[in-house]
C-alpha cells in the first residue's frame, strides 16, 4: 500500500484583504499539511500546483517554504509537485530551485515511482496552447499510475479542459488524476479512473465557506481510496443581514454582535431594503468587536443595478478590475504587461524599463505570447471566482478556483476560479470518506 497527501492551491504569499496576518495564514496552512504528513508518516506529499499566489514570492514566503520542505526531507517524505497558473511564467520556476536543492521533485512526462505507484505531472497550460499537447508519457512497470495536473477539468464545475481527452489520448492507463486549480474539493469516477480535486488549504475568497483541507489517498492492489481531511484555519464569520424598510446601521451592528468575531475575518452581506449603510462604518465596528478584518457586500446595490451586480462589490474593487481584464481575451504578453504595470511589486519608477525588457524578451524568445487568447482571457482559473464579481465568483482578491479562489490585485495574470459549484457532488470513491468531510461529503 502507498499513502500520499494530495494537496494544492496553497497560495503562499497571498496578502488577502491587504492583511499581513492573512498572508501568514496561508503559509501556516501549508505548514499544517506538512505537520500532518509527518504525523501520518505518508509516503509522499503531492502538490497539484499554485504553491505560491504570486510568480515572484517574497523572501519570508520562500524561507517559510524551504523550512517546511526541509522537515519533509529530514523525514524521508518526498515532495512531488507541478506548476500552476499563479506561479506560471516563461522561465525557471521556484519548484526547479527546490528540486536542485534536493527538496522537491517536479513531475512531468518521466515517472517518479513511490512504493508501487508511478506519478506523472502536467503543468498548467493556457487553453490557447492545449491543442499542441500530445499527452505522451514514459511508461514504467508499476502497479498504479497517477497523473497530477492543474486546470479546470471535466466533469466538475467551470471546466474548460476535457479530462476524457487526456485519458483517451494518453499512452499511460491512469488509475487516478489528482487535480489542483478548483478550490472546491470533489471526486468523480470516469470509467474506472478516479478524478479528484483536493481544494485549497485556506479561504482565498469569501465564497469559500466550507472548511479547507486536503485529500489522503491510499493506493492498494484492489482500490484507490480517497478521504477528505480538514485543516484548522482562521475563522470566517459570515453575517447576513436582511434589512427592513426603516432599518439601517443599528440593525447591522446588532447582527454583528451576535457572532464571535475574535480574530476572525468578517464578511457582512446586506440584503432587503433599509437605509443607506456606509461599509466603512460597519467594517470599523466589526474590528472594534474583535475582528481581524471585515468587508461589506451590499447586495441591495447589486439588485438595483444588474450590470453592477455582475461585476463589482464594495468589498473588492481590485477583483472587479481583474475580472474585466480576464474577460478581454488578451494575449499572454499583454497579461504579463498588465501584471507588471498594475499588480506587481515592481517600483513605479522601474515599471517602464521592466515592461520594455519583458516585451523585447518575448519578441525574441516567444512570439506566440502576442497571440490573443480566446474570448474570455486564458480562462484558466485564477480569478473567475476570486473577483467577488459574480455571485459564483469569489469576493476577495486574485486567486480563484473554479469556484473558490480569491486573490489580490497583486497576483497572477491568468485566471483561476473560485465559486462553490451548485451542482450535486460527483460520485465518491468506493471507499468511505473521512467523517470530517462535513458539507463536502
Amino acid at each position: 500500500m502507498t499513502r500520499v497527501i494530495h494537496t494544492g492551491d496553497t497560495h503562499i504569499g497571498y496578502q488577502q484583504y491587504h492583511s499581513p496576518e492573512r498572508r501568514q495564514d496561508f503559509l501556516d496552512a501549508f505548514e499544517r499539511v506538512v505537520a500532518d504528513a509527518l504525523d501520518e508518516t505518508v509516503d509522499a506529499v503531492v502538490h497539484a500546483g499554485d504553491l505560491y499566489h504570486d510568480r515572484r514570492p517574497e523572501l519570508p514566503d520562500l524561507l517559510g517554504t524551504l523550512a517546511a520542505l526541509r522537515r519533509l526531507d529530514d523525514a524521508g517524505i518526498p515532495f512531488l509537485a507541478i506548476v500552476g497558473n499563479h506561479e506560471s511564467t516563461r522561465g525557471g520556476q521556484w519548484l526547479d530551485l527546490f528540486e536542485r536543492l534536493g527538496l522537491a521533485t517536479r513531475l512531468g512526462r518521466d515517472p517518479h515511482v513511490v512504493g508501487d505507484v508511478a506519478f506523472y505531472g502536467l503543468d498548467h497550460v493556457p487553453r490557447s496552447r492545449r491543442d499542441e499537447l500530445d499527452y505522451q508519457f514514459d511508461p514504467v512497470d508499476a502497479e498504479r499510475s497517477v497523473l497530477v495536473a492543474h486546470g479546470l477539468f471535466t466533469p466538475f464545475a467551470h471546466a474548460d479542459w476535457e479530462t476524457e481527452t487526456v485519458l483517451d489520448e494518453s499512452n499511460v492507463d491512469f488509475d487516478a488524476v489528482l487535480l489542483g486549480d478548483n478550490h472546491v474539493p470533489d471526486t468523480a469516477d470516469l470509467d474506472g479512473t478516479w478524478v479528484t480535486y483536493c481544494g485549497s488549504t485556506e479561504r482565498a475568497s469569501a465564497s469559500e465557506r466550507d472548511p479547507r483541507g486536503y485529500n489522503l489517498v491510499e493506493f492498494t492492489p484492489d482500490a484507490v481510496d480517497i478521504r477528505r481531511r480538514t485543516l484548522e484555519t482562521r475563522p470566517f464569520a459570515f453575517v447576513e443581514v436582511d434589512l427592513a424598510g426603516d432599518e439601517g446601521i443599528e440593525r447591522v451592528r446588532q447582527r454583528v454582535r451576535e457572532f464571535d468575531l475574535e480574530d476572525a475575518v468578517v464578511i457582512v452581506e446586506l440584503r432587503g431594503e433599509g437605509d443607506a449603510v456606509t461599509p466603512a462604518a460597519v467594517e470599523s465596528f466589526a474590528v472594534e468587536e474583535g475582528a481581524l478584518v471585515a468587508r461589506v457586500n451590499d447586495k441591495r446595490d447589486i439588485d438595483d443595478d444588474a450590470e453592477l451586480a455582475a461585476d463589482v462589490t464594495f468589498a473588492d474593487p481590485d477583483d472587479a478590475v481583474r475580472e474585466r481584464v480576464r474577460e478581454m481575451g488578451l494575449s499572454s504578453a499583454a497579461l504579463d504587461v498588465d501584471e507588471t504595470v498594475r499588480a506587481s511589486k515592481v517600483a513605479d519608477s522601474n515599471v517602464r524599463d521592466e515592461v520594455r525588457e519583458r516585451v523585447e524578451s518575448l519578441l525574441s524568445e516567444d512570439p506566440d505570447a502576442f497571440v490573443a487568447a480566446e474570448g474570455e482571457g486564458e480562462g484558466e482559473s485564477e480569478d473567475a471566482a476570486d473577483t467577488a464579481v459574480s455571485s459564483d465568483a469569489n469576493a476577495e482578491t486574485t486567486d480563484s478556483e473554479p469556484a473558490d479562489v480569491d486573490a489580490e490585485a497583486a497576483t497572477d495574470t491568468e485566471s483561476e476560479t473560485t465559486a462553490e459549484p451548485d451542482s450535486e457532488a460527483a460520485a465518491e470513491p468506493a471507499a468511505s470518506r473521512d467523517s470530517s468531510l462535513g458539507d463536502f461529503a
